[in-house]
């Protein structure tokens, strides 16, 4: 009689045990948590001078500004970004340690590095907030910038430092887990490259998903209250197609679902295209008002969601001509459960022959 398989919530737990039992894994996923308390410690800082330094601004001298309502706004959105974004880290660690993902390790460091461009971009904004802020006489305690100066300067110098730590510690993860990859899928070669490829893909969509999210609530927060309540209403709609988008994506590769990918394929573009057009709106003069108080981010955000954007599109298609090759079969076998007593992955039996092995020419 065959053994049942382990329930999901065992093999999370027993791999969040591994994470612990490896050092290199263990000291990943200390420096990531470390840098999410410490960075989003000094936002709360932040943020707390910032709400405690201003003065009644429900007056209707206050609520009637729009300059100083959106600039209202943009401390309590990058705190919010950074804090989903810091949380979104550790999980997205936490999942790669337990499958053994080497590409997504890896994706996690370039995301560090989002992050740090974003936490330097941040400086300026709220300095400028700030000023603009302070010129409207909002502010009773006008010491707000000196005191919290060095703190915005830290985060990215943190980010900056712990890159390098992480990106160390990545090259060692890959050294440790070679072996598990070979365990994994086999010595086939040309079924590795396919793995590969579906690993790329994966690791793409959670990105695309984060960067998405990130500059949709920043439009939301800051501009979407000077826009009509139908752009407003279509922006806040995109969050749950887009995860739909994501699932369906990431359902279709694993599934070989050729029709499924085409189908998002088609909307892949049409993320592409709605960006290109969002990036274009806040460089248009008779818009550039409404994105002042984030332009610098959400510019970022759009320029860093259309390079991911293309490379999703480019891998989609890499995937589908994998596509009856024999990669599915060993998608579905077994997903997460224990190759060995250390070991808690994405399974992937060793691709072998039922006949004997013998020299093959493609």
């Amino acid at each position: 009689m065959a053994a049942t398989p382990p329930s999901r919530l065992t093999v999370f737990r027993k791999g969040t045990i591994g994470i612990f039992q490896r050092r290199w894994s263990r000291w990943f996923f200390l420096t990531i948590i470390v840098q999410a308390i410490i960075c989003i410690v000094f936002e709360a800082y932040t943020f707390a001078l910032f709400q405690h330094g201003l003065k009644d601004t429900d007056e209707d001298v206050f609520k009637n500004d729009s300059d100083v309502q959106s600039q209202l706004k943009t401390i309590p959105t990058f705190l919010g970004l950074f804090i989903f974004g810091f949380i979104y880290d550790v999980v997205l660690v936490w999942d790669a340690l337990i499958a053994k993902n080497t590409i997504q390790i890896i994706g996690v460091c370039i995301a560090n590095l989002a992050l740090l461009v974003y936490g330097a971009l941040q400086i300026d904004q709220i300095h400028e907030a700030i000023v603009i802020l302070m010129s409207k006489n909002v502010f009773w305690n006008l010491d707000v910038w000196t005191e919290s100066e060095a703190e915005l300067i830290a985060i990215p110098a943190i980010i900056g430092l712990l890159t390098v730590v992480l990106a160390f510690m990545a090259w060692k993860l890959y050294q440790e887990f070679a072996w598990d990859i070979l365990k994994q899928i086999g010595a086939d070669y040309r079924m590795k490259k396919r793995f590969l490829h579906y690993q790329i893909y994966i690791a793409l969509l959670k990105f695309d998903f984060f960067f998405f999210v990130g500059f949709t609530i920043q439009f939301l927060v800051v501009v979407g209250g000077t826009k009509s309540e139908v752009e407003f209403g279509l922006t806040a709609a995109a969050i749950p197609v887009t995860i739909a988008i994501l699932l369906c994506a990431a359902w279709s590769t694993r599934h070989e679902w050729k029709v499924g990918m085409w189908i998002v394929g088609i909307l892949y573009l049409g993320g592409l295209t709605y960006f290109i057009y969002k990036l274009a709106r806040i460089f248009t003069p008779s818009q550039a008002q409404f994105y002042m108080p984030v332009r610098k981010s959400l510019t970022a955000f759009a320029v860093l969601t259309i390079i991911l954007i293309i490379l999703t599109i480019i891998n989609a298609l890499v995937c589908l001509f994998n596509f009856g090759h024999g990669l599915k079969q060993h998608l579905l076998k077994s997903p997460r459960q224990e190759m060995d007593k250390d070991q808690v992955s994405y399974s992937m039996h060793d691709v072998k022959q039922s006949q004997p092995s013998r020299m093959t020419i493609d």
